[in-house]
């Protein structure tokens, strides 16, 4: 992954002084600038010095939040990656092993219905750009050995061997499963899905958490766990 790019801060600031510094400019709104800036201009052809003159702020501003252009569209899930490592390491021993990972990673996350636009166009930037698609693995492979660092704790096995890192994946990829569904289906918050798809995941997909009535009667999440669960929250 390149470093943060840094050109023409004299522009920059005159921008500033020209438009005027906001009273403030939060992380989340940097970020939604720089999500339509890399939508109408392309990754590639969006610079750091454009996001900034955009914001009205300077580009010193812009890497107090952002350690480049990148990590403008990974900066929440790398930090979704540590909270739930900080949360595990605090679970009591007498919290069964998947209800743990289940109420950590729901905890852990906070989108809701009103963020699916983003959302969408984060995902559709990572899967049509060819330098934030080649780093992917490397966040989601770091969000799935949280999981199985835990596990191997709770199992006294190494992280990397069969159980823990069974856990693991299969749980970044329910994960993954309750985001492009929730996504997908613009209904709810996130943490509906989640907790749905874990539930059912931690259950060997049980006909109680899935709404299938007999062995393969399930028709999709939304009609089984997931829409259960919205009906008692």
């Amino acid at each position: 992954m390149s470093g943060p790019e840094v050109t023409g801060q004299g522009v920059a600031d005159q921008a500033v002084a020209r438009r005027g510094r906001p009273p403030s400019t939060s992380r989340r709104e940097l970020r939604l600038i720089a999500l339509r800036l890399f939508a109408a201009r392309g990754f590639e052809a969006t610079t750091i010095e454009h996001i900034a003159a955009e914001a009205g702020v300077s580009e010193r501003t812009f890497f107090r939040y952002f350690m480049s252009k990148a990590s403008v569209l990974w900066n929440e899930f790398d930090s979704e990656v540590e909270t739930i490592t900080t949360a595990l390491a605090a679970v009591p021993d007498d919290v069964p092993l998947m209800d743990a990972v289940r109420q950590v990673v729901v905890a852990a996350n906070h989108y809701r219905a009103e963020d699916i636009p983003e959302m969408r166009l984060r995902m559709q930037l990572i899967s049509t750009e060819p330098a934030l698609s080649s780093s992917a693995d490397e966040h989601y492979a770091a969000w799935e050995q949280a999981i199985s660092e835990f596990a191997g704790r709770r199992l006294g096995q190494p992280a990397d061997s069969l159980y823990p890192l069974t856990i693991g994946r299969a749980t970044l990829a329910a994960c993954r499963a309750a985001y492009d569904r929730w996504a997908a289906c613009a209904d709810n918050d996130l943490t509906v899905y989640l907790d749905a798809a874990l539930t059912a995941l931690a259950s060997g997909f049980a006909p109680e958490t899935t709404g299938s009535s007999s062995r393969g009667a399930g028709r999709g999440t939304e009609g089984g766990g997931a829409g259960h669960r919205r009906d008692r929250a």
